[in-house]
């Protein structure tokens, strides 16, 4: 692999900003969309677990029926295209085999070979402390998710807009995700920045490093 420099990393962030209004007619290629989907899927999360689910919203009629329950933010229907980022209802024993099993696969191992990981696991997830807030856990793993994803788009520059102001509940039953076995936590508008979106041009404004970076 070929690191971008600092300067690229740098201008990719500043170019991003959250896309108040985005250019309907302007659809992300399907090659560099399948890419950012890979983005998604390659995501970090603690243990690996990827305590998610990526709805990605083509269908028109039922991006219509979101937005009236997300402000009626245009972002919603304009874009190019919409995830939702949803967690699992259960984060269970069963999902925890699922996904050792998927190691074992992938890496050419047995099961037993991975005892003392799903011991590890098992332990601090399902019956640990963990096992109280798990499913506030898996909505901070979104989050990382969710970042990775908005990063990701910005160095191949598309624009994104995260969308916290929805209503997870409207989200899921439109979607049917609690059937699916899910619950939406937050959404992301992804595309084609507008001309006429004047946020384009503001200037981005941060506290100063020093305000935000302490070396201890």
């Amino acid at each position: 692999m070929n690191p971008i420099s600092a300067d690229q990393l740098l201008a990719a962030q500043s170019w991003r900003y959250a896309t108040k209004q985005f250019d309907e007619s302007k659809i992300i290629p399907s090659e560099l969309w399948s890419a950012l989907e890979e983005s998604l899927i390659l995501s970090p999360s603690s243990y690996g677990l990827q305590p998610w689910q990526f709805f990605v919203i083509t269908n028109p009629d039922l991006r219509a029926k979101l937005r009236p329950h997300s402000w009626n933010q245009s972002q919603v229907t304009d874009a190019s295209h919409l995830v939702v980022f949803a967690i699992p209802e259960e984060v269970d024993v069963a999902y925890m085999e699922k996904y050792l099993a998927r190691i074992a696969e992938v890496r050419g191992v047995t099961l037993d070979s991975l005892s003392f990981y799903r011991d590890m696991m098992m332990a601090d997830v399902i019956a640990g402390p963990r096992q109280a807030w798990v499913r506030e856990w898996a909505a901070r793993q979104v989050y990382i998710a969710l970042g990775n994803f908005m990063t990701s788009a910005a160095l191949v520059g598309v624009d994104t807009c995260p969308l916290e102001g929805i209503d997870p509940r409207e989200y899921d039953t439109i979607l049917g995700l609690p059937d699916k076995g899910y619950n939406s936590i937050v959404a992301c508008a992804a595309g084609y920045r507008s001309a006429e979106d004047k946020y384009s041009s503001f200037a981005k404004v941060r506290f100063e490093k020093s305000d935000l970076v302490r070396h201890l």
